[in-house]
């Protein structure tokens, strides 16, 4: 059976991941993916109190498979695609190194978008990861975002972040 869900320390290869996801399901039409990576603020803003030397990422392990895997059902019970991949990195990450990966594949591309969108979405305000922040002056944990909390209601799901 396909793993929809992996939680690693090691890079990814999204040209592996997508393909590992279609592995000839002739039905797909549509294949949709995201990749976020760690961004240094500073290069955003240029303030150098802005930088991101380096982030860690903590889980629990089986709960937070088991919670992604419970989002992916939910984003079924929504969006009608084929199948879904979800990849999450833990422990310490540099600017620029991939964090997460998703992909749905579906027949055509709207189901994909949506369902991709929802899941990254879900991930950022509701997967249970710790996100710790080295910055110049020191180590901070980072909260959810307002931001992330209104993409998440606008499918109709309330953020449990207060």
């Amino acid at each position: 059976m396909f793993q929809r869900v992996a939680i690693q320390t090691e890079d990814f290869d999204v040209s592996q991941e997508l393909n590992a996801l279609r592995a000839q399901d002739l039905r797909v039409g549509a294949v949709c993916s995201f990749v976020g990576t760690v961004r240094d603020t500073r290069a955003l803003t240029g303030i150098a109190t802005d930088e991101v030397q380096a982030m860690a990422l903590e889980h629990y392990p089986g709960m937070t498979e088991k919670s992604i895997e419970a989002m992916i059902d939910e984003a079924h019970k929504r969006f009608d695609f084929y199948a879904a991949r979800v990849v999450h990195r833990v422990g310490r990450l540099l600017p620029a190194d991939q964090i997460v990966f998703v992909a749905v594949t579906s027949a055509h591309r709207g189901e994909s978008f949506k369902a991709c969108e929802f899941l990254m979405d879900y991930l950022k305000t509701q997967a249970p990861f710790w996100k710790k922040e080295q910055t110049p002056q020191g180590a901070q944990w980072v909260d959810a975002r307002v931001s992330d909390d209104a993409a998440l209601a606008r499918w109709g799901i309330e953020a449990n972040n207060g």
